[in-house]
């Protein structure tokens, strides 16, 4: 099975995945990734997901545990945490593909009134688990109907629906259900998240995210960190500091202009910021960046 979904991916990224190894798909939230040598490191604040890998190796460190994974082996992130990724083996020769779809809470919380309550497991964000055939199976059924994109309207979100019980009654399980139990602490942390990261580029106010959580200062503190691993401040750092980057190697802009678009007021204060967490500062990292991107054109 894993096997032909292979094939199925290869064939879709081969043709359609972008500068960025990114196959985007007719299905909303799924994309291919393709890589054709070993990455730079990547940093990202993920929303919930859970990533097939079919080819290749790759090292993703939440804090300072990492996680090393590879074909047949599936990701899983259950909550916006803030991770550091790395592709470790691919080649022109054996590219590196994975199948990446982002979770749906609202149809894991169907799911959960439907299979019924059964106790909660301690939050684990981040998880590593062989994939299970039926996981591998519905997601092959569902990317064969990218290359028909007009049965996805009639087909797709019952795959997709499908894919999302395998996992929720698999070995994933246990780590997603707090996605579809209603008033959750991950469902409560979940709405200030949304709110920081359309906001981010604004002033912060807890006050304001522990309301939009429905918790009392002291206890969204508590539970923010020990959901997504930072304070409020630290995300919402982390937050600009990756859009920046992304800004800039995107769009072309000027470092100054980055930094005053992502909320900063001081552009050495986002210098040294950014060079503590990229490891350099932003004009060294960019051309850097560059110049791998082009190596590998």
């Amino acid at each position: 099975m894993t096997d032909q979904l292979l094939d199925h991916a290869r064939h879709y990224a081969d043709a359609h995945a972008g500068r960025d190894g990114i196959a985007v798909t007719p299905f909303k939230g799924l994309v291919i990734l393709r890589e054709t040598a070993p990455s730079m490191l990547e940093y990202a604040i993920s929303k919930p997901l859970v990533a097939l890998v079919l080819q290749g190796r790759k090292r993703v460190m939440m804090g300072r545990r990492p996680f090393d994974f590879g074909a047949g082996e599936s990701l899983l992130i259950t909550t916006d945490v803030p991770t550091v990724s790395q592709i470790t083996s691919a080649s022109r020769i054996l590219p590196y593909y994975s199948l990446v779809l982002e979770l749906d809470p609202a149809t894991i919380g169907d799911l959960v009134d439907q299979i019924g309550a059964t106790p909660l497991r301690a939050n684990q964000p981040v998880r590593v688990d062989e994939t299970e055939a039926e996981i591998a199976d519905a997601a092959l059924r569902l990317l064969r109907l990218c290359d028909r994109p007009d049965t996805l309207a009639v087909l797709g979100q019952q795959l997709s629906r499908e894919l999302h019980y395998w996992l929720l009654s698999g070995r994933h399980g246990g780590s997603i259900r707090q996605l579809g139990v209603t008033d959750s602490h991950a469902q409560r942390i979940a709405r200030a998240v949304t709110l920081l990261r359309n906001h981010y580029a604004e002033p912060v106010r807890i006050a304001a995210l522990a309301e939009t959580a429905g918790m009392s200062l002291s206890a969204f503190h508590v539970h923010f960190r020990n959901i997504t691993s930072l304070t409020p401040l630290q995300f919402q750092k982390q937050l600009r500091l990756i859009e920046a980057r992304r800004r800039m190697l995107a769009r072309g802009e000027a470092i100054s202009d980055a930094a005053y678009g992502v909320g900063y007021e001081s552009v050495p204060q986002f210098t040294r910021e950014y060079g503590r967490l990229f490891g350099q500062p932003p004009a060294r990292d960019i051309r850097l960046a560059r110049e791998r991107m082009t190596a590998a054109a």
